[in-house]
């Protein structure tokens, strides 16, 4: 098992996640977080942590596709380790649909 960042955390980018990771497998994008899946242990600690709900195990259904996207942009975009303040609007962003096809950029982040 592993746990993957779904669309909700696009256009919020809470970091809250990545302090309680112990083993840094979180990866910045411009809008969004991702977890390389290989790198993940499993822990769960970084679920509870999301207030947008966008961290979920790779074991609900149709988790297939999360898997593979956090695998694609985990490989190209760089390491955060530390909180930053969320996305400016993140408050009215949080539960949007279709946030994937309307708002995702694959440009990366800033890292740490």
């Amino acid at each position: 098992m592993t746990y993957v960042v779904t669309d909700n955390c696009i256009m919020c980018k809470y970091t809250d996640c990545v302090e309680v990771c112990p083993v840094d497998c979180f990866y910045e994008g411009e809008n969004t977080l991702v977890i390389h899946p290989d790198e993940c242990i499993d822990c769960g600690v970084c679920e509870p942590e999301c207030p947008a709900d966008a961290i979920r195990p790779d074991t609900e259904p149709d988790m297939e596709s999360w898997v593979e996207f956090n695998r694609k942009y985990s490989e190209q975009w760089p390491v955060i380790t530390r909180k930053k303040d969320p996305l400016p609007g993140y408050e009215a962003m949080d539960g949007v649909a279709g946030k994937l096809e309307k708002y995702f950029s694959p440009n990366p982040g800033e890292g740490d």
